[in-house]
Parts: structure tokens; sequence; C-alpha cells
């Protein structure tokens, strides 16, 4: 039950992903309608089988007045695949500021890595060109359906119509 389902707005643009059995109970209670269901797997009771959703519709409209990726930690070591930026170790991850904050650098997406302890303090207040140390990608500020479909962990198939033709070829 650890799969994810794509939650559609009423007009079909992805919204978010939830859980399985929450997107279950939106379509028994019959707030969403279901679009597309798993070819593998099924969802059993005692004296019923029901499909097991992979990508669900909402029936009303929600409004959302902005759709972003929130900065954080976890989102930023989602972004970098939970990898130091600098030497590529998954070992005790910080974050680290490209430009440093005592050099005028801001905490945004573009200057905030995952790197590791190690390297964050080889790093010290010096730019990463002033240190010698290469990042394995530039830091950039995810779109949201790029963090759904690249950071969310397995995207199921039947999502990527779903999905805006204009993030598709971006970071594949």
């Amino acid at each position: 039950m650890g799969r994810k389902v794509l939650v559609l707005n009423q007009d079909y643009s992805a919204l978010s992903i939830c859980s399985v059995p929450k997107a279950f109970l939106l379509v028994y209670l019959n707030k969403a309608e279901l679009v597309a269901e798993s070819e593998s797997y099924v969802l059993r009771t005692v004296r019923s089988e029901y499909p097991s959703p992979t990508v669900i519709r909402l029936h009303r409209y929600v409004h959302l007045p902005y759709k972003g990726v929130m900065l954080n930690r976890q989102n930023i070591f989602k972004r970098d695949g939970h990898r130091c930026m600098y030497c590529g170790t998954t070992e005790e991850l910080t974050l680290d500021h490209v430009l440093p904050k005592s050099r005028g650098g801001k905490t945004n997406w573009d200057n905030l890595v995952s790197a590791c302890k190690r390297c964050n303090s080889r790093k010290g207040d010096l730019t990463p060109e002033e240190a010698n140390m290469r990042m394995h990608h530039k830091p950039f500020k995810p779109s949201f359906l790029v963090f759904l479909r690249d950071f969310s962990g397995s995207v199921d198939d039947s999502w990527m119509p779903y999905l805006s033709k204009r993030d598709k070829g971006i970071y594949n």
C-alpha cells in the first residue's frame, strides 16, 4: 500500500499525490472519479474486489493560488538525490550556501545545495570555485510538476499524459 496516486483537479491539471487508501476513499465517497487503475493490483475486501487507483480526478475544482515547491531541508535533499553535491556521498548531509551568507548569499533554491559535513567544512566561507570544488550540477528551483514527477519517488506510467508537456523534457 506504499504506492502513490496522482490527484487531478477538475480540469485534469495535476494537483498533488496521495496514498492509495486516501484515493480509494475519495472515489468511494464520490468526491473523485477513477481515471486510471493499476493493471497489477486490486483492493480486496471480504466480499468484493475494487480496482486500485493510479490517477483520480476531483469532482469539484480546487483553487490553489500558488502551486510551488516549498523551500525546506528535505526538498533540497530530494532535489539533489540525497547526495553531497561536491563528493557524491550520502553520509551526514547538511545544507550549504553556494555563495556564503556572509558574502551576501541568499537562502533560496538557486543558492542552497546538499553537502556532507566534510565538504561543507572544507568549503567554509569560500565559493566552490575559490575552494576548488566542483558541483555535480547547478542548483535550480524545480517546478511543481517536475518535483511531482522526478522527486516524489516512483512515478506510474499512467501519470505521464497528465503532467505538463512543457515539463516532460526537462531534467531527463
